[in-house]
């Protein structure tokens, strides 16, 4: 047996010396081309990052350590963190004893919660969660480590040290928020004979006399994990940590990313659309209505949120995966039911209409109903969901890139009468 900083030092040797052969070997090789249109697009599709936790091909979905994510749907979150490190699955003793170091590490300091509760009530709860991370920098072991001196071979165990503290503390800090926020009572304490998900729909303190919601959750950690190195969040942890900004400053600074419309707004968006057509209609409409209510929403200029996706070209696995479970557990839920029409009737509209490069659902298609259905019905406090499980991938790429020895980050920009110039020399 061997825990995950056992398990990721043992590697770690093979996997530097496999990094600095590729670049003594093919360092020179060109993997990418930028064209002028990429550069002002955001960067779209320039392959310019290192990234061995996941990839998302775009006739795939998401792959985790080269396991497809609906391979993975009965894993615990915390396998899937292991996974992510490691590259490699826990065994069930490896897994108790993740799970042991997370409750161990799992209280939150009571000044945390001072600085939380002094903040404006009606603060955004992605605010207050982002704050609450920022002050526990205090925690850091990396900060401390750094100060007294250390070979930068050695940087990945104390920022590990750093991961694991704020993850074991974050499903605390976030069902804090969420019955803070939203008056919802006093806070729940870690059980520490639950695993993490669990603990994390307990404390939320919603009614789940049947345990289907606390698997809700477990699964909607483990779907939300990880997605490439080069989304918003994942990108921007990427950037503050090649400074070497501690997990907490790095993290803090991914979910202000996540925080943002067009990155972690799109499952309530997406419930939104489902909730007015429910209103318009009075419940479920037919197929035709569905089929007209559509090509509407399309000729009035707007998208039908959760179909379509910047890199995917299929249904995307998650959403799959999701939709099953609401098959499964409360497909009595008119909204349940109305998430599966709109994956029968919605795709087939796009192909006639011909202008979505992607016309199949992405995993914000489905999983802010079932979180509706469960009682969870507060859609500001959606993204903070999905930071809990996105700071599994943030804090993996964090220590495998120590791990490596990942440069700064320090891309060269130019202005536009370079680009103009560029354009002329090559007329």
């Amino acid at each position: 047996m061997a825990s995950i900083k056992e398990k990721f030092a043992a590697k770690l040797p093979s996997i530097r010396e496999e990094i600095k052969n590729i670049n003594k070997d093919h360092g020179a090789l060109v993997m990418s081309e930028v064209n002028i249109a990429q550069a002002y697009g955001g960067m779209r599709g320039v392959k310019g990052m290192i990234c061995d936790t996941s990839e998302v091909p775009p006739d795939k979905g998401l792959i985790i350590r080269s396991i497809p994510i609906g391979e993975l749907t009965n894993r615990l979150p915390e396998e899937i963190f292991y996974l992510l490190v490691t590259g490699e699955l826990p065994t069930k003793d490896e897994l108790k004893e993740l799970q042991a170091d997370y409750a161990a590490r799992s209280e939150v300091p009571q000044y945390v919660w001072d600085v939380m509760e002094a903040m404006p009530k009606d603060s955004h709860p992605m605010v207050m969660l982002d704050t609450c991370i920022l002050v526990l920098e205090r925690e850091s072991k990396f900060r401390a480590r750094y100060t007294e001196g250390m070979t930068k071979m050695d940087y990945w165990e104390p920022t590990l040290e750093d991961s694991l503290d704020l993850l074991a503390k974050l499903p605390g800090i976030a069902a804090g928020v969420y019955r803070h926020r939203f008056d919802k009572g006093r806070r729940i304490p870690y059980d520490k004979k639950l695993d993490w998900g669990g603990n994390y729909a307990k404390m939320l303190g919603i009614k789940d006399p049947q345990g289907n919601f606390a698997n809700l959750i477990r699964l909607y950690l483990t779907l939300h994990s990880d997605h490439e190195g080069g989304n918003v969040s994942a990108h921007t942890c990427h950037c503050v940590g090649s400074a070497l900004s501690d997990a907490y400053y790095a993290v803090s600074a991914g979910l202000n990313g996540l925080a943002g419309p067009l990155h972690g707004l799109a499952n309530q968006e997406c419930l939104a659309w489902i909730l007015e057509t429910m209103e318009k209609f009075k419940g479920v409409p037919s197929d035709e209505q569905l089929r007209q209510f559509t090509w509407d929403t399309l000729n009035s200029g707007k998208v039908v949120p959760g179909y379509g996706h910047a890199v995917l070209r299929i249904t995307d696995p998650r959403f799959t995966a999701f939709l099953e479970f609401g098959k499964k557990h409360c497909f009595d839920d008119p909204v349940v039911q109305l998430v599966a029409k709109i994956y029968d009737i919605v795709p087939q509209v796009l192909k006639e209409q011909g202008k979505a490069k992607d016309p199949w659902p992405n995993v914000d298609a489905g999983s802010g109903a079932l979180l509706y259905h469960f009682g969870l019905t507060e859609f500001p406090y959606y993204t903070v969901l999905f930071s809990v499980s996105r700071a599994m991938g943030m804090c993996s790429q964090l220590v495998v890139n120590r791990g490596i020895g990942t440069a700064i980050e320090r891309p060269k920009s130019v202005p536009t009468a370079w680009v103009q110039n560029f354009i002329a020399q090559k007329k």
